[in-house]
């Protein structure tokens, strides 16, 4: 390989090499980086990267000065050469100069307005934070740029995310996946191969490592004094709303309060970062919603946010945005669903259902009304209502609940009666087992091994249950079952219209039995008769029989390619209980849901929605279907009482209000009145319940707190509205950002047209209209090599290139940390650098000349490269240096001698310059070779560019970390030392000359100058 630097001046006896400067050893350059001394050199390859990094001996290897050689005159390349050049450099950087020092090596582009978080955690000394913006948004990207920055400044040595253990390995999926952060899970499952691995007496946990963590795990005695003495100093708490409670809490209140005096005891420590993401912070009760601020600052706790100071110290630390805040102040960088297209789908019950319900709601109101005792009546009364309940999702669901102990049989008062039915019943506001509480909760009466003289059903009450029970055998399919036709028919309808739903049940036995019906109806193969075929459409279910991986793996079984390359079905079905309806991201493969079973509280219907109605859904609009009994009174109950009204303040004011406490008392009073008194409500009023009437009041009163609570919290997020960083703020840093490293877009074209031009052949990615294939075959040996140790010897041909964050096993991820995209980069970078290379394996050149319509004059342009030291004042006080490189195309019009030097975005334009004459490679070396004769000349120009750019760099740490004064008078954090310098001398990779198109000799019709070829290419 032709070196690309040249020997240097040899310095002065005991001169140091300086940090940014070139050297050679080891037959190779190197650039020196901070922490080198006279005696030892930490060095980095030149474009290499931070794995490569070595340590070099002074005493013991020669080591001597370097200076990166000028491009040779005859290394001519064509129109593209220039682009591909830069774009393979910046796709390469991995360490900005710029404020935002993890940007380079994520792999998501974040857009606009998820800097906002990040903006204002570098204003703060200790970055204390709530993230509450509307679901969908993507807090998990927001929470995740400030930590990958912390971690990357220095000012965090270590993370740890708090979370539900459902969620665990999805965090983990995505701090690795997104923000290249690997990190340990620590759950009840791995806590005994963790502490195997460990020795004895060494704690599972190191401030400077990263964990994900279960927070009901973590919160028990045995282990939480070990993980709060060796916690990491920035902690990320997920679903944060679940880990405060006020005193006038129910069933979980002990369990919240051990995590809030977990996170409490966290939060002392005053120089900890904590972040705290969840969508509903307020939930119309002010205490849990003060505690939770008052892990933020404990002034929040008390001061008044009606005031300017307090309202000032809130808008440091708390952030929330509804989708539409977003629209208007980002417009077209929202990139989630512009609408929701929600309806309701009504059936009517087969002649028998409707028969076995009524005989249903008779039993249930006799053997209330018999009961001996206040205990023995809540008792009967809950198992009565899971039957009930089990009958309006499924005939498998009443087989299952009819064959099952009631759970509630093992309370010993009115008040534990209660808690648990309303806990394994309902669908309680504050119940946080969603992912658990999918079995049938059970309706049978019968002696259990805890408890042999429980109360038990008589021979006849046995009989008329086991009469039922087969009835609802019965049932089974959708001849009777119309509720399961209607299914089929709804979801049939959406795969035609090209949507893949999800299928939301509340019982694990209905999700089982409404897949196995599901795939049968979609899948007909004639009566008796299999098929050799693949199925047509491919129909899963996910329930909360499976661990948390097993539901991982059972999702990427019906989304992903196989093990031997087979594709993922294009039209697909999920069937899932409420284990999915929260935390988990499916909006990269459906975009529909269809509620089968209604669930009893609002809150539920807008997570499960919440799965594919959010940031990365590809689908301008999502659809979501309700079904319902048209003459099933429970579900007019809950329609009426709930979810319409939930429906109707959610339209009205663009947010999701919990419903209130009270709902469950109205709630019981309805059920209550239909099934003891028999009151039967009128389907065709829009009302079910006149205000006159007991129950009646009740719902009126209950809406009228919720509106009310919907006005408080239209209120309290117009008061606490996001203002603290603007939107312009925002823009100019997003500028600058693009400016240095580029965008996804550019990703995308360079490697497409580096492979092509390589000899590979692309082709479509189906389902993927932005990515593409790639035939490997013919690319050059060491390219191939690489994807073979990057992808596997087996992977998939030809290769997949999808346009998103992150790709399926044996695919890349059109991102710029791709293993497989950086080790193209590489390749160009690499092959333009040394000319000795076949000339077909060097699509990117170090020169050319171009004839075009887009310069009006001669014009030329350098591709520049810049070091840059960076000294970044922690927070701890320690100024921590680090190395940067940055990429710049500068141009001037005119000769070398008088140059009249062109504005940055000028320069930049010329890259897409398209060739429009042609020009004689002996005429095009000439001129080269007159530039690069010019560049000693035109070198203070260069170096005067590079310390602008250092100021403007420089000028934007500032701005980001509001060293400057803000408009209301309030500061950043102390940055006493901020500095960004120029190292070395610039190196010009790449010389590019523009000619305007000649006007030909009438004569011989060439161009009078210096003649032609015939294909806009300098020859």
């Amino acid at each position: 390989m032709t070196s690309p630097t040249t020997a240097a001046p040899a310095p002065e006896a005991g001169q140091r090499f300086a940090v940014g400067s070139l050297v050679r050893a080891r037959g190779r350059e190197w650039v020196v980086l901070p922490k080198s001394t006279s005696d030892l050199l930490v060095l980095r390859p030149l474009g290499g990267t931070d794995d490569d990094i070595a340590g070099v001996l002074t005493a013991l290897e020669p080591v001597e000065h370097a200076r990166f050689a000028p491009p040779s005159p005859a290394d001519l390349g064509d129109q593209s050469t220039a682009g591909l050049l830069r774009s393979a450099l910046r796709i390469g950087f991995r360490s900005s100069a710029g404020p935002f020092r993890s940007l380079a090596g994520i792999s998501v582009e974040p857009r606009p307005y998820q800097l906002v978080p990040l903006l204002m955690a570098l204003r703060q000394e200790t970055v204390r934070l709530l993230i509450a913006d509307d679901v969908g948004i993507g807090k998990t990207v927001e929470s995740g740029l400030i930590a990958a920055e912390l971690l990357a400044q220095g000012d965090a040595r270590g993370l740890v995310v708090l979370c539900s253990p459902a969620l665990a390995e999805q965090w983990r999926a995505e701090l690795r996946g997104k923000f290249g952060i690997d990190a340990e899970l620590v759950l009840a499952s791995t806590i005994g191969r963790l502490e195997r691995s460990r020795m004895y007496g060494q704690s599972v946990f190191r401030p400077d490592r990263n964990y994900v963590v279960s927070t009901d795990f973590i919160k028990s005695p045995r282990h939480r004094d070990d993980f709060v003495k060796n916690c990491p100093d920035l902690v990320i708490v997920d679903e944060a709303h679940t880990c405060v409670a006020d005193t006038a809490q129910g069933g979980g209140k002990q369990q919240r309060q051990q995590r809030y005096s977990l996170l409490r005891t966290l939060a002392d420590d005053p120089t900890r970062h904590l972040l705290l993401v969840t969508a509903t912070p307020h939930s119309g009760k002010e205490e849990p919603f003060r505690n939770l601020l008052g892990l933020l600052d404990k002034r929040l706790e008390s001061m008044s946010l009606d005031r300017g100071a307090g309202r000032d110290l809130l808008t440091q630390h708390f952030v929330q945005r509804r989708r539409a805040d977003i629209r208007d102040d980002f417009r077209d960088d929202a990139n989630f669903p512009s609408d929701r297209r929600s309806k309701e789908v009504d059936y009517t019950l087969h002649a028998d259902y409707r028969q076995l319900l009524n005989e249903v709601i008779d039993y249930a109101r006799e053997t209330v009304r018999s009961a001996d005792g206040a205990l023995q009546q809540r008792i009967r009364w809950w198992s009565a209502l899971a039957l009930l309940r089990a009958l309006g999702s499924s005939p498998a669901a009443v087989r299952k609940t009819l064959r099952t102990r009631a759970g509630v049989q093992d309370a010993d008062s009115v008040t534990e009666a209660d808690a648990i039915g309303s806990r394994t019943v309902t669908d309680p506001a504050d119940d946080e087992s969603a992912e658990s509480a999918d079995a049938a909760p059970g309706a049978l009466l019968a002696a259990g091994a805890t408890d042999p003289d429980a109360e038990t059903l008589d021979d006849e009450d046995r009989a008329r249950l086991l009469a039922m029970a087969e009835a609802a055998d019965q049932l089974a399919g959708p001849a009777r079952d119309r509720k399961l036709k209607q299914l089929i028919a709804t979801v049939q309808e959406l795969l035609d219209e090209g949507y893949n739903p999800i299928v939301f049940c509340r019982f694990i036995s209905t999700a089982e039995y409404v897949k196995t019906h599901l795939d049968a109806a979609l899948n007909k193969t004639g009566k008796g008769k299999k098929s050799a075929q693949p199925k047509a459409y491919a129909v899963e279910a996910v329930t909360g029989e499976l661990s948390p991986d097993q539901r991982v793996a059972r999702i990427a079984a019906l989304t992903e390619e196989g093990a031997e390359g087979e594709a993922p079905p294009e039209r697909r079905v999920l069937v899932a209980t409420d284990c999915l309806s929260e935390g988990v991201n499916l909006q990269e493969s459906f975009d529909a849901v269809i509620h089968y079973d209604l669930a009893w509280n609002p809150t539920r219907h807008e997570q499960r929605e919440g799965r594919v109605d959010r940031f990365g859904q590809r689908r301008d609009i999502v659809k979501a279907v309700t079904l319902y009994g048209a003459d099933n009174a429970i579900d007019g109950i809950v329609l009426d009482v709930l979810l319409r009204k939930h429906a109707r303040i959610r339209k009205a004011t663009g947010i999701s209000v919990p419903v209130p406490d009270s709902s469950e008392n109205v709630m019981q009073a309805v059920l209550e009145g239909l099934i003891l008194r028999g009151e039967r409500p009128e389907y065709e009023q829009e009302s079910l319940f006149t205000v006159e009437s007991a129950v009646g009041r009740q719902t009126a009163e209950l809406h009228e707190a919720w509106q009310s609570a919907a006005d408080r919290e239209k209120a309290s997020r117009s008061r606490y509205a996001q203002n603290a960083v603007k939107r312009d703020e925002v823009a100019q840093e997003v500028a600058e950002v693009r400016a240095s490293l580029g965008t996804g877009e550019e990703v995308r074209r360079f490697t497409h047209h580096a492979l092509k031009a390589l000899r590979g052949v692309p082709g479509p990615l189906r389902g993927d209209a932005d990515g593409f294939t790639m035939n490997s075959e013919a690319l050059p040996a060491p390219l191939r090599d690489a994807f073979n140790t990057l992808l596997g010897p087996r992977h998939p041909r030809p290769v997949a290139f999808h346009d998103a964050p992150t790709a399926p096993r044996g695919e890349v991820a059109l991102t710029r940390t791709d293993p497989v995209v950086a080790s193209v980069a590489r390749f160009v970078l690499d092959a333009a650098l040394d000319d000795q290379m076949p000339q077909s394996d060097r699509p990117a050149r170090r020169c050319g000349v171009v004839r075009t319509t887009a310069v009006p004059k001669r014009t030329t342009l350098f591709l520049v490269r810049y070091r840059f030291q960076l000294t970044l004042p922690g927070r701890d006080g320690v100024n921590r240096q680090q190395l940067a490189e940055d990429a710049r195309v500068l141009a001037f019009r005119g000769s070398a001698n008088s140059p009249e030097w062109l504005p940055e975005e000028e320069a930049v334009a010329l890259l897409e310059a398209r060739a429009t004459g042609n020009t004689k490679r002996e005429f095009a070396e000439e001129r080269i070779e007159s530039i690069i004769g010019s560049l000693e000349s035109l070198m203070p120009v260069l170096e005067e560019r590079g310390e602008e750019l250092a100021t403007r760099l420089l000028d934007a740490h500032r701005r980001v970390r509001g060293a400057f004064r803000d408009v209301r008078g309030m500061t950043g954090p102390a940055r006493r030392g901020l500095r960004v310098d120029v190292q070395g001398r610039p190196d010009v990779l790449g010389v590019y000359h523009y000619l305007p198109v000649p006007v030909l000799d009438s004569t011989n019709g060439t161009d009078a100058a210096d003649g032609t070829t015939t294909n806009g290419e300098a020859r």
